[in-house]
């Protein structure tokens, strides 16, 4: 038989702790050290072409740091174009005595426009194109209308065709059910004789004497098993604190 607690699991060496030397995989809860990486030696080959452009940069006489510095120079250009004269009215061009005093009530003036051209052709029906519902019968469901009749075909005259139930296919309840209903008795067969041939002790078989239960008794001991070491102690919140 296989016993789970047997099995005590594994031992410390088990476990692969977090190492606490270098920087992969160091354990986070102790304090990590400054590492030093040891590199390749640089070649000689890596500084023998130019990389970069020397002291070949051409700069201009004169050139400081703010701009350049000497007197100012100047060069020629194309003739710009003349605009053409501005026709501004002279004062003798404007007739003030023609305007009315201000604040003053003058007749009324009317001016004759140029004429107005014509419309594009308009393709909106007329009036007279509206076809509007008729208010006879309930055609309009905002307009009251009055009542309205309908004649229809002749009912066919009922005859015995007709897959109609009698009076006879209905079933009837029972009066008993909601109704007061009367008590109801019913027979069963005939009992028996047992017939038991079991042998079963009298009364004179018991002896009630030797029972003890009402009494006091003397302790009485016996022989168990050994308890199993598998078995955990009892710890309650009192043992912890």
């Amino acid at each position: 038989m296989l016993v789970a607690a047997r099995h005590r699991g594994p031992g410390p060496a088990k476990y692969m702790l977090p190492g606490t030397v270098g920087y992969k995989a160091h354990d986070c809860t102790r304090k990590m050290s400054p590492a030093y990486s040891l590199g390749m030696r640089h070649s000689s080959l890596r500084f023998a072409s130019v990389s970069s452009p020397g002291p070949q940069y051409v700069v201009k006489q004169g050139m400081t740091r703010n701009g350049p510095s000497g007197s100012p120079a100047f060069t020629l250009h194309g003739r710009i174009n003349t605009t053409s004269s501005f026709q501004t009215p002279a004062p003798g061009a404007y007739s003030p005595e023609k305007v009315p005093p201000m604040r003053e009530k003058r007749p009324a003036a009317y001016s004759f426009g140029s004429r107005t051209n014509y419309r594009s052709t308009n393709s909106t029906p007329a009036p007279n194109a509206y076809t509007l519902p008729s208010l006879l019968g309930s055609r309009i469901a905002l307009k009251s209308s009055s009542a309205a009749y309908s004649l229809s075909a002749r009912n066919k005259i009922s005859t015995s065709n007709e897959q109609t139930p009698g009076p006879g296919a209905y079933r009837v309840s029972d009066t008993q059910v909601f109704k007061r209903k009367y008590p109801a008795y019913s027979m069963s067969g005939r009992n028996f004789m047992p017939q038991d041939t079991v042998v079963l002790p009298g009364p004179g078989q018991y002896t009630p004497e030797k029972v003890y239960m009402t009494k006091k008794t003397a302790p009485r001991f016996s022989f168990g098993i050994k308890h199993s070491e598998f078995i955990s102690p009892l710890i309650t919140n009192a043992d912890m604190s």
